[in-house]
């Protein structure tokens, strides 16, 4: 499979050869060492080349998540729900021919989101998620536009807007507008695995639940950039095709001062791509039970056994945690943190919002 034709008009992208045929052994544990061969050559090119110019994750939203979805089948602990923390990434590269682009990697809208309708019936019993009680609980922690405006980026100058996958995602907002406001990022464009975009817009039952019914209306051609493999972004970032979580799941690659910084929600946590090292009550014995290198976080469970393959690729391209080695340098896009209604559930090591280099206005 190739990048569409139209992914190719644009000079910032190149396609990513290094996964190709890894998952197409008869064995899966064939196809487990070619992931993992690729990962490093893959990661060996990332490293010798270009850093980001300006890497900025903000803390956007605090949502309840279920613990057997989160940590599925390893936590020992007796609670209904952990808490994940969505944030916003903001990443800036070079590109050929002298210049900088913008990637916005998950600008949530939270009031989109919310129609989501696991999460609109898991906030009806409060009256809604506008109501007063869930946003005392559980309160929005910062808003995409301000936090642009906060670092000098002007909505106009966003080039591109990606999701490591589209649940709960609601993109209308962003690129084409809503409830007749014009878009916020008029020359945006969503970069988006086209088995993602397919299923995104036609779910069927045991998908329904994840995906906002109206999130992708009026989106047309000319707001997309379809992907049918990895692609890598100026020298520094990559969208590296990570399928299970859902079939068009990829993980954001960043090459920055701390190394390369991979994000998904294939994991939510540092302790889901150790669970050996982690203090979070049955990971260990989880990991030392059934051998695993990572726990998923599985709620439609598309494809577990690709989910694996894929985690294990993201912690093996990562590589160590510079802050504690004992981890790897994967950053989720969601993730787990304390919270009053699940005080004894903590990452064994929290990345944080991070921050490098500075950014670039064309202004």
């Amino acid at each position: 499979m190739i990048v569409t034709d139209a992914a190719f008009e644009d000079p910032s992208l190149t396609p990513l050869h290094h996964l190709d045929g890894t998952r197409e052994h008869a064995s899966p544990q064939d196809r487990l060492r070619a992931v993992r061969r690729a990962a490093h050559a893959l990661r060996e090119e990332l490293t010798d080349g270009p850093r980001v110019t300006y890497y900025r994750s903000f803390d956007l939203a605090i949502v309840p998540y279920p613990l057997r979805y989160g940590l599925r089948d390893a936590c020992a602990l007796p609670l209904p729900f952990l808490h994940i923390l969505n944030r916003l990434f903001v990443i800036q590269f070079e590109v050929p021919g002298g210049g900088v682009k913008t990637l916005l990697a998950e600008p949530l809208d939270r009031m989109g989101s919310a129609e989501t309708p696991f999460f609109k019936r898991l906030a009806k019993p409060f009256g809604g998620a506008r109501a007063l009680l869930p946003r005392l609980v559980w309160p929005p922690l910062g808003d995409v536009e301000g936090l642009l405006e906060s670092v000098g980026i002007r909505p106009e100058e966003v080039d591109y807007i990606t999701f490591d996958h589209l649940h709960t995602q609601d993109v209308r907002r962003w690129l084409v507008g809503k409830d007749g406001a014009p878009p916020v990022f008029p020359n945006a464009k969503l970069l988006v695995f086209r088995d993602e975009w397919d299923d995104a817009r036609a779910p069927i039952p045991p998908q329904l639940d994840w995906y906002p019914p109206r999130g992708y209306e009026g989106v047309g051609e000319d707001k997309l950039i379809l992907l049918d493999r990895s692609v890598k972004l100026g020298g520094s970032v990559a969208l590296v095709h990570t399928p299970g979580h859902t079939r068009g799941n990829h993980s954001i690659v960043a090459h920055t001062d701390d190394g390369l910084l991979v994000t998904s929600e294939n994991g939510v946590c540092a302790d889901s791509y150790a669970p050996a090292r982690s203090r979070i009550p049955g990971l260990r014995r989880f990991a030392a039970q059934t051998g695993a290198e990572v726990v998923l976080n599985g709620n439609t469970l598309e494809g577990s056994t690709d989910q694996y393959l894929s985690m294990v690729l993201e912690k093996e391209l990562a590589g160590p945690c510079p802050q504690n080695p004992d981890f790897y340098n994967v950053s989720p896009s969601s993730e787990l943190s304390g919270h009053a209604l699940s005080p004894a559930l903590r990452p064994t090591f929290r990345f944080g919002e991070r921050c490098y280099g500075s950014p670039r206005s064309r202004a």
